[in-house]
């Protein structure tokens, strides 16, 4: 091996400014409101405006679709409070590939790396684009849907506006991310005050059988749960970047505290909103629920609902584009993707490859039409590897019982939040097979791929030139260089 450079030594790079950097890494820059911008960012997206059918198909009647909206809410929150343990033990940015990975070792946290790479994130990404495209362009053909390739294309422009705002500057993402989220939180509560309005001066009384027509069919249960946490999925994606948050011990607590209770209380009432304004066959006929109320409820301003919808969906897919960002390159930085990924740009400090790399898959899943088929899917394969995680933190302590842990969450919390994550993975595997049973390959085609890439030392030697080539390309291409330990 050869021996240290001294840090004198070292290569000099500078920024943008052309001020000189004493190390090249992924600087502490998120406060506790960066935080909170992002987990409510993240969450609040298309969820809000695209689950509400999904749940209330599932579970039949408006009362359970509202049990279920608080089921989810409470349960994101456990299962936010059981990372918030493992990411201030565990202080590493990736989220879940740390943790199954400290826990379980390389071939586990490896598969869920395969999957996110291929299928969760890039998946959520495509599904919040076109959300936001297909809002946007409402207004231009009221009445009906706006063209297919009209809403990919401007999907993926967005997508590609999005990568180089987080290529360019973390501070500059951050600032989008605060921006937006003050505006899908006005959006909502526009929702709720309007919703009110309507039923305080209404005579018809839409609630008189909230249980009318209840499905209580396990599997269709838990579909309905899927759409549900669909909708609050993202309350994980702070703990990807927990190398770049400030003091991430106060800081991941807080903004878990503070996000998760706010965003259960207004999604409960926006759709309460809802069930107000819209009939069951309202909601059930719709696509897009909460433009269907802007147009029965405010008239000419109709317009401005699927503007703030849209709103909404772009701050959501900026806080996922640089959240999940991070986690490939925490995986590419531990030797279980190429190292090409886990550079930084030497001007902008940014894990561009990363960033452009996760582009281009998006992109390529913008193909995909149904919107529902894709939730239920990356739902069950979320909740396989959750439930993994949580695994995980009981595992650990039972296996190092002494460890540090900043935040301890009583252990009554984890067991229930694992016993209910098992069901969510069980039941739907009749009820849809189809989709569990893909989802299953594709995590297990990752076994071959972590054997050759990974686990298998003595690979050929062309093997190892072409990869040495790709990392040298992206160095050059991106003026990207490794991440350097500062002293």
């Amino acid at each position: 091996m050869p021996d240290k450079v001294a840090p004198a030594e070292r290569p000099i790079y500078t920024n943008s400014k052309g001020k000189e950097l004493q190390s090249v890494v992924l600087k502490k820059e998120l406060g506790l409101l960066d935080g909170v911008a992002i987990i409510v960012g993240v969450i609040v997206g298309s969820g809000i405006f695209v689950s509400p059918k999904g749940v209330l198909q599932n579970s039949g009647s408006v009362g359970l679709s509202i049990i279920i909206w608080v089921f989810s809410g409470l349960l994101s929150l456990v299962g936010a409070l059981c990372y918030a343990e493992l990411g201030t033990m565990i202080p590493k940015s990736g989220g879940d590939y740390a943790y199954i990975s400290e826990a379980f070792g390389g071939l586990p946290a490896f598969l869920y790396l395969w999957v996110a790479l291929f299928i969760l994130v890039p998946t959520g990404n495509a599904i919040t684009a076109l959300t936001f495209a297909q809002y946007i362009l409402q207004p231009l053909w009221p009445g009906c849907e706006p063209p297919h390739e009209a809403v990919r294309l401007l999907a993926a422009v967005v997508m590609c506006i999005l990568t180089a705002i987080n290529c360019y500057n973390v501070k500059w993402a951050t600032r989008v991310q605060d921006v937006f989220t003050g505006t899908k939180i006005f959006a909502l509560v526009i929702i709720i005050v309007t919703g009110c309005y309507y039923f305080s001066t209404n005579d018809s009384v839409p609630f008189s059988q909230p249980m009318k027509g209840t499905n209580t069919e396990p599997g269709y249960l838990a579909i309905a749960v899927y759409s549900g946490l669909f909708s609050y999925s993202g309350w994980n994606y702070l703990n990807f970047v927990t190398e770049e948050l400030k003091d991430p011990y106060r800081n991941l607590r807080n903004a878990i505290c503070i996000s998760l209770p706010l965003i259960t209380v207004i999604y409960v009432l926006v759709n309460l909103a809802y069930f107000a304004v819209l009939s069951r066959d309202d909601i059930l006929a719709s696509n897009a629920v909460a433009v269907t109320f802007g147009d029965k409820l405010l008239g000419v301003m109709s317009w401005i609902m699927p503007v703030f919808v849209a709103c909404s969906t772009f701050g959501a897919l900026n806080g996922a584009i640089f959240a999940s960002s991070r986690l490939f390159f925490v995986g590419a930085r531990n030797g279980h993707l190429p190292n090409a990924i886990a550079l930084i740009n030497i001007h902008h400090l940014t894990p561009m490859p990363s960033l452009i790399f996760l582009c281009i898959i998006s992109l390529a899943l913008l193909i995909i039409k149904d919107v529902y088929t894709l939730i239920n899917y990356v739902s069950f394969v979320e909740a396989l590897f959750t439930t993994l995680s949580v695994s995980g933190l009981l595992w650990m302590r039972h296996k190092n019982p002494n460890a540090e842990r900043p935040i301890r969450v009583p252990t009554p919390l984890p067991v229930i939040f694992l016993f209910i994550c098992i069901f969510l993975v069980a039941c739907p595997c009749y009820v849809t097979p189809w989709e569990v049973g893909i989802g299953m390959i594709i995590i297990i085609s990752g076994i071959p791929v972590y054997l050759i890439f990974i686990y298998w030392r003595n690979k050929p030697k062309w093997l190892v030139e072409s990869s040495q080539t790709l990392n040298t390309s992206c160095a050059k291409l991106f003026l990207c260089v490794p991440e350097e330990k500062e002293t």
